[in-house]
């Protein structure tokens, strides 16, 4: 029999593995807006928890200030925690995120490069995530399309490359109040995804609105995904905050 202690054990490392896999690819819970706001600051918080079923949720909040550099650039410098009942808040990495426009208006869609890089709590290693973005829109519906590549150079652990998508259809509506449907997923090595019932995939509905002050604005997105997270059956809910000043 195990004793009460083991099985404490057990739950604890069960919650920081899934976190660990969870907080490694942060960009499966927000989709990457390419498009700046040229020479303002910007307040940027984020925040996801996900919850498997018969398991303690997790979470992560991140906390950054990006920059529009111009019209067609957008650059970030900000810190991912992770939360669990048992840890607590910790210190998870030291991200730098940067997006510029390839295409601005030219063609019937809009394409970017997007990347990030990722520096991990005690310098145990580094991240890479990078890849294309695109964006498109028919009368008032938004459609965006991401696909990017992420690499784990850890000191202890790497891995190969892998290949992560997101995408979204949004309805611009009011400037407070947009609505539409968001969705992420994990498939795989880029070059021989797994098998459909080791890949990752979570859709669900999201709101999103800004505020105007002058030249100060508040934006904010929420979305609650359900489907499968490191293919295990979850259920997530995002929150970004955004204040440029």
């Amino acid at each position: 029999m195990i004793r009460t202690g083991g099985w404490a054990s057990v739950l604890l490392l069960s919650a920081c593995c899934f976190l660990a896999g969870e907080a490694a690819a942060a960009t499966g819970y927000y989709l990457v807006n390419v498009y700046s706001d040229p020479g303002q600051l910007t307040l940027d918080y984020k925040y996801w928890n996900a919850k498997r079923p018969g398991s303690a949720p997790v979470g992560s909040p991140e906390l950054g200030v990006g920059y529009g550099v111009n019209s067609r650039w957008y650059t970030e410098l900000y810190g991912v925690y992770t939360q669990t009942a048992a840890q607590g808040t910790r210190f998870f990495s030291l991200n730098w995120q940067n997006d510029v426009l390839l295409t601005q208006g030219e063609y019937p869609f809009d394409l970017a490069i997007h990347t990030n890089l990722e520096q991990y709590r005690g310098r145990d290693g580094y991240g890479l995530e990078w890849g294309p973005a695109l964006q498109t829109e028919w009368w008032r519906t938004q459609f965006n399309l991401n696909l990017f590549f992420q690499r784990d150079y850890r000191v202890a652990q790497g891995g190969p490359t892998q290949l992560v998508y997101q995408w979204q259809v949004r309805q611009h509506w009011r400037p407070l109040l947009n609505f539409g449907v968001q969705g992420f997923g994990e498939l795989g090595k880029w070059d021989n995804w797994n098998h459909r019932e080791d890949q990752s995939h979570r859709l669900g509905p999201a709101l999103f609105g800004t505020a105007y002050f002058g030249r100060q604005f508040l934006k904010y997105e929420a979305a609650y995904l359900f489907g499968t997270n490191n293919a295990h059956s979850a259920r997530s809910v995002t929150m970004r905050l955004q204040f440029g000043f």
